[in-house]
């Protein structure tokens, strides 16, 4: 028989978690819950990755498709998900399998290009990976073995790589184009994500290592997603245009995670200006425009796929990185925190409301704004929600580390600058590349208002 004090505290556990029966293991009410929950959703993400596994490959998902839902990109970000967790909550459960994830994927020259997934690498899957390479830097995460890549080094090997004349032509007068091998189908589209994560690489370098190349470089990613009107005078980032227009053809597409890749930067291009207003003035401005666009209600909503689900495996795991970023941001950028901190509190608590059931049957959907399970389950919405929820303990977390702060990673500022960077496959796209890029983009235009297909081939 059940106890009445048993079933109080029961119902008292669903009112906490700001749902049905079907939430009662999920509740952000106390900082010891806030842990309980994240471990909770961090363990049913990890039962998505099979690469600890005998015979598998270490450090990715299934994929890429059709042999898999995720691209190579998505472990990426995901093992930076799990940074996180382990610095905000304490839990080392994972260390061991993210270190060898990290390490397993530098690629021959250590800069995050393996040649097994050159059909589809773009400059921001590369980069997502240097990006959680940096934020275990940051983090003081464990560092590898001395005869192993330091994370610092690999950061700076990605950056290098992206900095490289062979990444910046005169085209659309600068950026970085989506794709690195020019056989590979978006070469000729030059989009924000992939100018994005070399911007955030550029400004968190900055003031970790506190040279003035890494933010001069940040500097000119800015302006230029400016110039082109990627990022237009309210802050609305678009998705890209194509070379064969000047990038002018925008594809006016939003998605969440272009505005928190840009935020994040902007926000460590403040702290390392020491607060200058140009930078507090772009910092403000991304925070109004990604609260009005993607936060509606205060909670995190897909704007450009999620009304009617047209959402690609990649868009299902932007919520947990916007989450993530903002509350960094808040660290490195605390005049933000006062506007921040409470939307991300009361979007955890959708987040949290959409998990239904225990044990085997246990997951978490991805239509936050319901409050409700919805029916969809991957690696993208437990990653959202552990973001969400994890974030919640940024208060007690100690800021991002620098060199000067107590940071352990060793750098090598010359990373990447020998690496191959693919100079072989470096010859002009044929007609026949073009035509291909060109009819999937009008198979965009195509497509529900507001919504880019073009990221189903992977980020």
């Amino acid at each position: 028989m059940i106890s009445i004090s048993r079933l109080a505290a029961a119902a008292a556990m669903v009112v906490a978690a700001g749902g049905g029966v079907a939430n009662a293991a999920y509740s952000i009410a106390t900082t010891q819950d806030i842990k309980q929950t994240a471990a909770t959703v961090a363990w049913d993400l990890l039962q998505y990755y099979k690469g600890n596994l005998t015979g598998q490959t270490p450090g990715i998902l299934p994929g890429p498709p059709p042999a898999g839902d995720y691209y190579w990109w998505e472990a990426g970000a995901m093992w930076g998900t799990l940074i996180d967790y382990w610095k905000l909550t304490g839990d080392d459960s994972y260390n061991k399998i993210i270190t060898q994830a990290l390490l397993w994927q530098v690629g021959p020259d250590k800069d995050y290009m393996p040649p097994n997934v050159t059909a589809s690498l773009g400059n921001d899957d590369q980069g997502f990976w240097g990006m959680s390479a940096m934020l275990a830097a940051e983090n003081n995460f464990p560092d590898p073995p001395e005869d192993q890549p330091q994370w610092l080094a690999l950061a700076q090997a990605v950056f290098n790589t992206q900095a490289s004349p062979d990444r910046h032509d005169a085209t659309c007068n600068g950026g970085l184009r989506w794709q690195i091998p020019w056989s590979n189908n978006g070469y000729n589209y030059k989009n924000s994500i992939a100018n994005g994560c070399f911007f955030n690489l550029g400004a968190r370098l900055a003031r970790y290592t506190e040279n003035a190349t890494y933010a001069m470089w940040a500097e000119k990613t800015w302006d230029w997603m400016t110039s082109v009107k990627l990022m237009d005078e309210k802050y609305n980032i678009y998705d890209g245009g194509h070379v064969e227009a000047n990038c002018t053809d925008i594809n006016r597409a939003q998605f969440s995670y272009n505005n928190g890749v840009f935020l994040l930067g902007a926000a460590y291009m403040y702290n390392y200006t020491n607060g200058s207003d140009l930078w507090r003035t772009r910092l403000e401005g991304l925070v109004d425009s990604t609260l009005n666009v993607f936060f509606p209600n205060n909670t995190a909503y897909e704007v450009a796929c999620e009304e009617h689900m047209s959402c690609t495996t990649d868009m299902l795991s932007f919520k947990g990185y916007v989450h993530r970023w903002m509350a960094t941001a808040t660290q490195v950028a605390p005049i933000i925190a006062p506007k921040v901190l409470p939307v991300l509190r009361n979007s955890a608590e959708a987040a949290i409301a959409t998990c239904k059931g225990e044990a085997n049957g246990r997951t978490c959907g991805f239509k936050w704004s319901t409050r409700a399970y919805d029916g969809s389950h991957g690696a993208g919405q437990q990653m959202n929600v552990l973001g969400a929820v994890s974030s919640l303990l940024i208060g007690q977390a100690r800021p991002p580390v620098t060199n000067s702060t107590g940071g352990t990673s060793k750098g090598d500022p010359n990373a990447g600058t020998h690496s191959d960077n693919f100079k072989n496959e470096r010859e002009p796209p044929t007609v026949g590349d073009k035509a291909g890029a060109g009819i999937l983009t009008i198979a965009i235009l195509a497509s529900v208002i507001g919504t880019s297909v073009w990221m189903s081939t992977g980020i």
